[in-house]
């Protein structure tokens, strides 16, 4: 939104209809501008259509470290684990395991 001022007295004139015609009038000392257009701004984005390919980028989980813990799949007593901040900074993140046996992955929060 534009801001137009006073020619008068230099205070900010503020939109008003009358007579059917949108004017600028100054609140301080009543000056009136003629009709008032107000701004327009429009934008035209073109977008590329996506890329057939999907990249999906994995975790090498020989590279994950392993702990103790019973998969709810398939009972498999070893799990990769890895720490992501999931939530709001000030809260604990989240632990995701990834069973050994049958890949079925789950959180655990902290």
């Amino acid at each position: 939104m534009a801001m137009d001022f006073c020619d008068k007295c230099g205070t900010i004139m503020v939109a008003k209809e009358e007579k059917g015609k949108v004017i600028l009038i100054c609140r301080k000392c009543g000056h009136k501008s003629k009709e008032y257009k107000p701004l327009e701004i429009s934008e035209t984005v073109k977008k590329k259509p996506l890329d057939s390919e999907v990249i999906i980028i994995e975790k090498k989980e020989d590279m994950l470290p392993k702990t103790k813990a019973v998969c709810p799949s398939c009972g498999n007593k070893e799990a990769f684990w890895w720490i992501q901040q999931t939530r709001s900074a000030d809260e604990a993140p989240t632990l995701f395991l990834r069973c050994t046996k049958c890949k079925h992955s789950w959180r655990e929060y902290g």
